[in-house]
């Protein structure tokens, strides 16, 4: 996520005129379901000239709302596009911001912390240094190492957390969030790999989203120098968020599941677990990230905010 305040207005201004045209807009929301396209892409899919997509392009590159780079070509090289941030936030009011950043509770817990999961080959996880364990055997989430994993995939099946749901007496929970790198889990890689993945909080189904693909066309930014080119390089980062009114992911709206159903001041903790139903229609598999893999510093995140 990007934040910006109106304590940084250059800032500011560069970001609020990035997304001031429906062009610009358009090119985000194309790398949004593509996550990597060159500028001669991105112009014929919004029947524009190659000219303006350019100029455009270099906006939200200056903007650092896009990332960019350059890649060999038949004829020289060409610029490949990725997004850098799936939200943008603008404080302008950063004292009240501040001060309701302290009736938040977050919480980042390491990937290999699970404490149940159900596990099918093909499966396996790696951490900083190597692989954990030899892949596809199951038994082997057990063993203590797992805590270490930095990077997990599995090909059907789930794994599960548990979050500390404690708060002051008498507050009440008003939005709760779950934000972590995942993607689809296929034979080395293919980005056209499309896996329905879902989120469960305290056993009850938020929503699903369909990962377009197991990610592999850059290396991911994170990736230790041991991990392989041609193997899954980096994922999607997605928010599943409860409110009090719905559910949604990435702020779409993904199910009518509100908090009270989550029955949260019911236990100290909360569960999250996240996998794959075994009805879903597209069975991708999936990869979670930690934060030595893939393209986003971080395991998973919850966030509690409360009043």
């Amino acid at each position: 996520m990007l934040e910006l305040t109106i304590d940084e207005p250059d800032r500011l201004v560069k970001v609020a005129h990035a997304l001031s045209t429906s062009t610009r807009i358009g090119i985000i929301k194309l790398l949004l379901a593509k996550p990597n396209l060159n500028v001669i892409e991105i112009a014929a899919a919004l029947d524009i000239p190659i000219s303006t997509a350019a100029t455009n392009v270099k906006v939200l590159e200056e903007a650092e709302l896009i990332l960019t780079e350059l890649q060999p070509a038949s004829r020289g090289a060409m610029k490949v596009c990725s997004r850098n941030f799936d939200d943008v936030r603008m404080i302008l009011n950063p004292i009240a911001f501040y001060q309701n950043q302290s009736k938040m509770v977050e919480v980042e817990m390491p990937i290999g912390h699970f404490i149940q999961f159900d596990i099918f080959p093909t499966c396996g996880m790696a951490g900083g240094s190597g692989m954990l364990f030899p892949e596809d055997e199951p038994d082997n989430f057990y063993h203590p190492d797992s805590r270490t994993a930095e990077i997990i995939w599995l090909r059907k099946g789930w794994v599960e957390y548990r979050f500390p749901s404690k708060i002051p007496p008498g507050a009440k929970v008003k939005s709760l969030e779950f934000s972590l790198e995942i993607c689809s889990e296929a034979p080395n890689y293919n980005n056209d790999w499309p896996s329905e993945i879902t989120a469960w909080v305290n056993d009850v189904e938020i929503g699903s989203w369909i990962s377009p693909g197991d990610f592999g066309d850059h290396r991911g930014k994170l990736n230790p120098p041991w991990w392989n080119d041609s193997s899954t390089q980096y994922g999607l980062l997605k928010t599943w968020a409860i409110e009090e009114s719905r559910s949604t992911v990435d702020n779409e709206q993904c199910s009518e599941i509100t908090l009270r159903e989550l029955h949260l001041n019911q236990k100290p903790y909360m569960t999250f677990r996240i996998g794959l139903k075994p009805d879903a229609k597209h069975q991708g598999g999936m990869n979670l990230f930690g934060k030595s893999f893939g393209d986003y510093a971080q395991g998973i995140m919850m966030r509690m905010q409360y009043e």
